[in-house]
């Protein structure tokens, strides 16, 4: 099956810089409900007639402005209009990273995004072939933005570019904690991570030790590798993470000071013995629909 942004390149309406129209009163017909976070419900006539391709805003963002060239995350969930068939649904496992341009979207699906917000859900129509294609998207943050938190005195200090990118500095000659620590640093306003979850991140982690970096989602910008989604809470990654960011919210940034015996401790990992320092941007959390799983993987 195709996806969406596939099937916009493929539709081709509407040539760079020209603006995709707004919904007309028979577009307008149809009601989007379901909240933040939920996949969207949909109710109109059926079979659904797409005179000319269209969209409208369902709600507005209140987050930073989608910048041309920057990172943009989406939420999508589109269904044929003959029949209501489900098309495509990022809510099966999780949301889709892409870069904000015409090569990464499609026409169609930048001009729609064009002038919008982090936090806006937008409804766009379009025909495609012989099917009316309607198709709900959700724009996601690709960095925490909450509200500061003072930290313990102690841990590592973390210093963020312009683009939200963390640098982690060890303190110097201070033995590391033996028990997990968990410390917000920006404390976001979504819905608290629960167990059993599909939670997408970007982390950086170093050692303790000397501070080396062993991982990291930022330096890879413009792919799917910038962001990590996993299901948090039933031993898909280390301990360390699955008590360390359940309980937190969506929108935050969280350091995490974790324990050999709470990381790759008793295995044969290259940092089995050692402590391990991540700082999370926790960007998203749904349940997924229909139970399905994500692949395995550890931060």
């Amino acid at each position: 099956m195709a996806t969406v942004a596939a099937l916009l390149v493929v539709g081709g309406c509407g040539g760079v810089g020209d603006a995709v129209p707004t919904a007309s009163s028979a577009q307008t017909s149809v009601e989007v409900t379901g909240g933040a976070g939920q996949e969207p419900s949909l109710r109109y006539d059926k079979p659904l007639t797409i005179t000319e391709p269209g969209s409208r805003v369902v709600w507005p963002g209140t987050g930073d402005a989608l910048r041309e060239g920057g990172p943009v995350m989406l939420n999508l969930y589109a269904e044929d209009g003959r029949d209501g068939t489900v098309v495509q649904t990022t809510f099966v496992d999780a949301p889709a990273w892409h870069t904000m341009s015409v090569d990464s979207l499609g026409e169609n699906l930048h001009q729609a995004l064009l002038g919008q917000r982090v936090g806006a859900r937008l409804l766009y129509q379009e025909q495609q072939g012989d099917v009316p294609l309607v198709l709900v998207v959700d724009v996601l943050p690709t960095r925490a933005s909450g509200t500061p938190v003072e930290p313990a005195a102690g841990l590592p200090t973390v210093t963020l570019d312009a683009d939200g990118a963390p640098t982690v500095t060890v303190p110097a000659g201070v033995a590391p904690p033996s028990d997990l620590v968990v410390q917000p640093l920006l404390r976001g306003d979504g819905p608290q991570v629960e167990a059993g979850e599909v939670v997408t991140v970007r982390f950086t982690g170093v050692r303790w030790d000397d501070g080396t970096v062993f991982g990291a989602t930022w330096d890879k910008p413009d792919g799917p590798e910038a962001v990590q989604s996993i299901m948090i809470g039933i031993g898909q990654v280390i301990d360390g993470w699955d008590e360390g960011l359940i309980e937190q919210t969506v929108g935050s940034q969280v350091l995490l000071v974790v324990p050999p015996a709470l990381g790759y401790g008793g295995t044969s990992d290259p940092l089995a013995d050692q402590t391990l320092v991540y700082v999370v941007d926790i960007l998203d959390a749904h349940v997924q629909v229909n139970g399905e799983g994500t692949e395995e993987g550890a931060p």
